[in-house]
């Protein structure tokens, strides 16, 4: 008896304990607490959602579309919240493959973070935003998801705004493309939380990457409350979203297809050709008319998502990497275009504009013979003539002569370098500064580089000149390597009396983009300013609001005076009707429209000739430059030339299409959009 009631005692202690822990947890939990656990509780039934931006349109300059957004139902899953289910969200994910008609194994590899290793299909993007698994979704297929939100938790279906391209694959690395935030860059750019509303993408490159911020808006907000299955039952409050700012373009989307077709006909034209490039210039402006690169492809391509086999096409050598802008990306020798700038050099360092200079078939430089080609004799000739005939002689004798007075192999403390400083002047050797991402720099080679490379390179080069390249299998160009490696071993830090003769006519290791030809050509025949190239115009709101006008800055000035200025202009005039051009120019209506310009072969190491062709035109008053780029394309006069006839026939609506009927001029007054087109309060546009 005595035991039981010890146990009872024990039991009522016990109970008695649980009911005072009960109390004080009822009272730290109410007083305490209180307001901490109501605040909670009235967030899980609370979302705030931010609701993106419309991102704003790309137009020319007429305001023709060349990116706009079209609406398309997407459907999208919670990355985080499919993380929390048991089986990682498979058995929902199953499911929406079945409503979608999709397997499920690829929406699996979609949501799939992306990584080293990891393959397309997968997800960029940062893990905490919604990750899209299908775009231009039925609205059958949607209202399926929407209703069935207890089968569907961590799904969404709504309308967001695709990317569109009116114009297919034209201009396509020029205007860029989207992909989603990372992660890292939520977490490493400051600001960038604040104007992301998580299902945004960012401009990767060309303008879309160049003018992100103003394009993508700011996102509104929405709080929502919802029950329990995560069903919105009602808005709390709501700001709306701030739509992007309209890009206006100096692109003129006609003289766009014209250049397009050109570098493209150029290609077909030249089989051996492994890259083209062509692009417009504004003389008066500076601002870019048209830019086309080859290879190409479609930006649709990214739209939704890129599948592996896609993005591995614009990334490949074998494909010719067709993501990459050769316009301000792609470096070459720029051949005999590069005599404009010598020339200037040679005046610039005393030699006479209006003196009598010979041309004979080949011109000796410390022992060996660098010939004009096809052994070209014109006897004394002036510097007129020397551009417009492209007597090499001319040229290679005057770096040779500098090089001299330089020191030679043993330069002076002080050197002068004429023809590299006038380079750099033309503003070869460094960006243009143009309003595109990851613009080249080009070469400009002097004294000083070539230390720095040898500095940088001597160690190797002294092992090969010993080992040699076994894995060469072509023998004579093993042999070759070998005896290069030797040479730059010994006394790779000087620059030879070659290296100079192979400048002076823009071969050799000097390196330039087609943009830094089309402006160096631009400033030349212009007013000698060299500016900044400009492909945006202005920023618009989407009433027609403008937010500001786009500058074009000027950013040097030739060290040349307006009497060398017009005397090279006026010799490369003649090029297309007495010169190196005149075959590619036949039959072309001089007497309507006059053609200036420069031919430009530049020969590479195991590869055919480079094909350039740097123009103007009207030649007397120039207003454009068009520079046109084919790779292994072989002489300037047979493959760029014929390009660049193309695009002045489609400019000025001269000659006959491919199909016989008359071209019908893409600027009938010859000259480009003067002023901003005029968007309208409810978005259309008019001139």
């Amino acid at each position: 008896m005595t035991r039981l009631r010890g146990r009872l005692f024990v039991l009522q202690v016990l109970v008695v304990a649980l009911l005072v822990v009960l109390v004080v947890r009822l009272w730290q939990v109410q007083m305490v607490q209180g307001k901490q656990f109501v605040a909670v509780a009235t967030e899980t039934r609370t979302r705030e959602v931010r609701v993106p931006a419309l991102r704003g349109a790309i137009l020319d300059s007429t305001g023709h579309p060349l990116v706009r957004n079209v609406p398309s139902l997407v459907v999208s899953i919670d990355p985080a919240r499919f993380e929390r289910m048991p089986d990682g969200g498979d058995s929902v994910l199953r499911k929406l493959a079945a409503v979608l008609g999709v397997q499920f194994q690829a929406l699996k590899l979609r949501i799939r973070p992306c990584g080293p290793g990891i393959s397309r299909p997968c997800w960029p993007g940062s893990p905490y935003q919604p990750t899209p698994v299908a775009d231009h979704v039925t609205s059958r297929q949607a209202l399926q998801i929407l209703e069935r939100q207890e089968d569907f938790p961590g799904v969404t279906a709504e309308i967001q705004a695709l990317r569109s391209y009116p114009d297919g694959k034209n201009a396509a690395q020029m205007l860029g493309y989207l992909q989603p935030v990372t992660k890292e860059e939520l977490e490493r750019r400051e600001g960038l939380k604040a104007s992301y509303s998580g299902v945004d993408l960012m401009g990767r490159d060309g303008l879309e990457a160049q003018y992100d911020a103003e394009l993508r808006g700011q996102p509104g907000v929405r709080r929502v409350q919802v029950d329990r299955m995560g069903k919105t039952i009602a808005v709390q409050q709501q700001a709306a979203p701030t739509p992007g700012d309209i890009l206006i373009t100096s692109i003129d989307a006609k003289v766009q297809a014209i250049v397009e077709k050109a570098v493209s006909d150029a290609m077909r034209d030249n089989p051996q050709a492994d890259s083209a490039a062509g692009v417009v210039l504004d003389v008066k402006t500076g601002r870019v008319i048209a830019m086309a690169s080859r290879p190409t492809y479609d930006p649709a391509v990214w739209t939704g998502g890129i599948a592996e086999k896609d993005y591995r096409h614009l990334l490949s050598d074998k494909s010719g990497k067709p993501l990459v802008s050769r316009v301000i990306k792609g470096t070459y020798a720029p051949g005999s275009t590069f005599k404009i700038s010598s020339v200037a050099a040679m005046v610039a360092d005393g030699q006479p504009l209006h003196g009598t200079y010979e041309c004979p078939s080949a011109y000796n430089v410390e022992g060996r013979a660098f010939p004009n080609a096809g052994g070209m004799s014109l006897g004394s000739i002036s510097l007129h003539t020397a551009l417009v005939k492209s007597c090499d002689t001319v040229f290679y004798r005057a770096g040779y002569e500098e090089w001299l007075r330089d020191g030679g192999k043993k330069a002076k403390s002080k050197v002068k370098e004429p023809m590299a400083n006038m380079a750099r002047s033309f503003g070869f050797g460094k960006p243009t500064g143009v309003d595109l991402p990851g613009e080249s720099a080009g070469l400009i080679p002097n004294r000083a580089w070539k230390r720095d490379l040898w500095n940088a390179t001597k160690d190797q080069m002294c092992r090969r000149a010993k080992t040699g390249y076994p894995e060469i299998e072509d023998q004579a160009r093993a042999a070759f390597s070998k005896r290069l490696a030797n040479e730059n071993c010994l006394e790779g830090y000087m620059l030879h009396a070659y290296e100079a003769a192979n400048f002076s006519i823009g071969q050799g290791d000097v390196q330039v983009t087609p943009l830094q030809l089309a402006r160096a050509y631009a400033a030349l025949v212009g007013d000698g300013k060299l500016r900044a190239p400009r492909v945006g115009w202005a920023l618009v709101k989407p009433d027609g609001t403008l937010v500001k006008e786009i500058p074009v800055p000027v950013v040097g000035k030739l060290p040349i005076n307006t009497e060398t200025r017009d005397y090279i202009r006026k010799a490369l005039s003649e090029v297309t009707s007495d010169g190196t051009a005149a075959g590619a120019f036949a039959g072309f209506p001089m007497g309507v429209v006059k053609i200036g310009g420069k031919t430009g072969t530049a020969e590479v190491f195991g590869k055919a000739d480079t094909s350039w062709f740097a123009s103007f035109a009207p030649a007397d008053n120039p207003r454009f430059v068009a520079v046109v780029l084919v790779s292994q394309g072989g002489f300037g006069a047979s493959a760029a030339a014929p390009a660049v006839r193309q695009i002045w026939e489609g400019i000025f609506g001269l000659g006959k299409g491919d199909d016989g009927k008359a071209v019908k001029a893409a600027l009938p007054d010859g000259r480009p959009a003067s002023r901003l087109p005029v968007i309208r309060p409810d978005g259309t546009v008019g001139r």
